[in-house]
């Protein structure tokens, strides 16, 4: 509800004011001077500031000039005689929202203060989206809040201060490269070049030649030096995707490598100084790897000074929901098309399902619903056929033949937000951005559902 401070030296006018705002839903609280306003703006939060323009002592046009310098936020109001036109110019001037002519007429009142209570509400909206996409960047592509997630920004904050070398372990899909990324992008190394290389992906024979550079003439086709890309990525990063694919035969110059600061490439005699901050990440359990003598003790110490693991999807809890806000925005700007959220059944089934592609999957899972959806909301029919017929644990058939739980759309709906509103840990504000609602419309479900603390 709104709270209002209704500012004047005559207690009639303040009761008939009160009185008038009270029967329309507004909280009022009325106050005697200029000075008893600004002292109750220290104490109490207030929405619109209501004030008569003459006053004996601190004027309504002195009150607004102080409210606009210190509380810019608060919209002020003033009410002044009728036709009293220089006067009316001279509070707009000093910063007042609106202004109301005398009588007062209650719902002309009642309307300028709703518009001025929206418009603050909507102030405050835009610095909040402002210092979540601030946020964002200062993450890059990073999304989520979960405690497992908080600890994977902790080590982030942290590695990105030193030139430590750093290991990014997890699933496939997690998004090792964009932490990689996000680790040089926030070091003092961030000018200078970041070079990836999927260990998997280039052939054995060649992946030396790859990282070391090679001399002329060094092998067939030859036909000219080239530097690797420990040379690529002096002064910067250096990622080293899928180390756990890497030849035991190539991995004691790697750690040579290290160990020297150098690299000697391919077929030359010479050997050329590095300065690379080495990131490496994988999918596999390089301790089990070392044990089974499938790669070097000594390397695996050497790249794991740091190690940062990074959480599967289905550990992550309401992150799933956020990501998907957050990809299908993305989506909908690239395919130009108005989908501003999930409907609860669509969010249901994304909360289901297991993602054993974690985040990669469930980027081209949104992908795809949003360049098929043919609504404002994500529907079940826009998922991919194993999530469309996946159970939730909702409506999962009991044993036996006990049918399952059948739900209603306002249940399904209900119980949708309420986990959005859990994994948001009782923020409403983010719930609401999540569920691509506004507040009021989110506050109105909560109150017709009986929820008032969360």
């Amino acid at each position: 509800m709104t709270k209002v401070f209704v500012v004047d030296d005559e207690k009639e006018m303040v009761d008939l004011v009160q009185l008038g705002l009270k029967k329309r839903g507004f909280i009022c609280v009325p106050l005697a001077s200029g000075a008893d306003a600004l002292a109750a703006m220290t104490e109490h939060d207030v929405d619109v500031v209501v004030t008569d323009l003459n006053m004996k002592g601190m004027t309504g046009l002195e009150l607004c000039q102080r409210i606009v310098a210190d509380r810019p936020d608060i919209p002020v109001i003033v009410l002044t005689a009728f036709g009293s036109f220089e006067t009316a110019v001279g509070a707009i001037r000093a910063g007042a929202y609106d202004f109301v002519t005398k009588p007062v007429e209650i719902e002309a009142l009642a309307i300028a203060i709703r518009r001025a209570a929206e418009k603050r509400q909507l102030r405050g909206e835009v610095k909040r989206l402002r210092e979540v996409v601030a946020s964002t960047r200062g993450r890059g592509a990073l999304v989520g809040g979960s405690p497992a997630m908080q600890q994977v920004y902790q080590l982030i904050e942290q590695v990105s201060a030193t030139d430590a070398t750093v290991l990014i372990t997890g699933e496939s899909g997690t998004g090792k490269e964009i932490v990689a990324r996000e680790i040089h992008n926030r070091s003092r190394r961030k000018d200078g070049p970041f070079v990836a290389v999927n260990c998997a992906a280039v052939p054995e024979a060649l992946l030396e030649s790859e990282l070391f550079g090679h001399a002329k003439g060094a092998f067939t086709d030859a036909k000219q030096s080239r530097q690797g890309l420990f040379q690529q990525a002096h002064g910067g990063t250096l990622f080293l995707d899928e180390i756990g694919e890497m030849a035991l035969a190539l991995q004691p110059k790697l750690l040579r490598a290290l160990q020297e600061r150098k690299v000697r490439p391919v077929g030359s005699e010479a050997e050329v100084p590095i300065d690379v901050r080495l990131v490496t990440a994988t999918n596999r359990d390089l301790d089990e790897m070392v044990e089974a003598k499938a790669f070097r003790e000594d390397l695996y110490y050497r790249i794991n000074v740091i190690h940062i693991p990074l959480p599967p999807l289905r550990a992550r809890g309401g992150d799933v929901l956020m990501l998907a806000q957050h990809m299908l925005r993305q989506y909908a700007a690239v395919f130009d098309k108005k989908v501003v959220g999930l409907s609860p059944a669509a969010a249901e089934r994304l909360m289901a399902y297991d993602w054993p592609g974690n985040v990669r999957e469930l980027g081209n899972c949104l992908e795809r619903a949003v360049a098929l959806a043919h609504f404002e909301e994500i529907q079940v029919e826009d998922l991919p056929e194993k999530m469309r017929k996946g159970t939730t644990p909702r409506t999962t058939a009991l044993a036996g033949n006990e049918m399952p739980e059948l739900l209603t759309l306002e249940e399904v709906e209900r119980r949708h937000v309420l986990r959005v509103l859990e994994a948001c840990h009782g923020n409403r504000t983010d719930a609401a951005k999540v569920l691509g609602l506004d507040r009021k419309t989110l506050y109105r479900k909560l109150l017709r559902w009986g929820v008032n603390d969360m």
